[in-house]
C-alpha cells in the first residue's frame, strides 16, 4: 500500500519538502494570472482614464486563471495518487 501524499511514511508527520515542491509551482501560476489581470486592468485605466473595458477584461483573465489553477490541481492530484 502506498503512503498518502504529503505524509512522511517513516514518521507519519507532514512532509514539508514535498509540500514546498507542490506550493511553488501553484503559487507561480496564481501570481502570473493575478499579475496579468492587474496589467489588463491598469493599462486602459492609465491610457484613457476609464476602466470599464479593463475591468471586464481583467475579470475574464481571472476566470480563465481560476480554471487553469483548478485544472492544474486536479491533474497534479491524479499524478500524486498514481505514485
Amino acid at each position: 500500500m502506498s503512503s498518502p501524499p504529503f505524509i512522511d511514511p517513516e514518521t507519519g508527520a507532514l512532509d514539508g519538502g514535498q509540500i514546498r515542491n507542490e506550493v511553488f509551482p501553484l503559487a507561480a501560476l496564481v501570481v502570473s494570472f493575478g499579475s496579468l489581470a492587474l496589467l489588463v486592468f491598469l493599462v486602459p485605466l492609465l491610457l484613457t482614464g476609464e476602466s470599464i473595458i479593463g475591468l471586464i477584461a481583467s475579470q475574464f483573465v481571472i476566470a480563465v486563471g481560476i480554471g487553469m489553477v483548478l485544472l492544474y490541481v486536479v491533474a497534479r492530484g491524479i499524478q500524486l495518487a498514481e505514485e
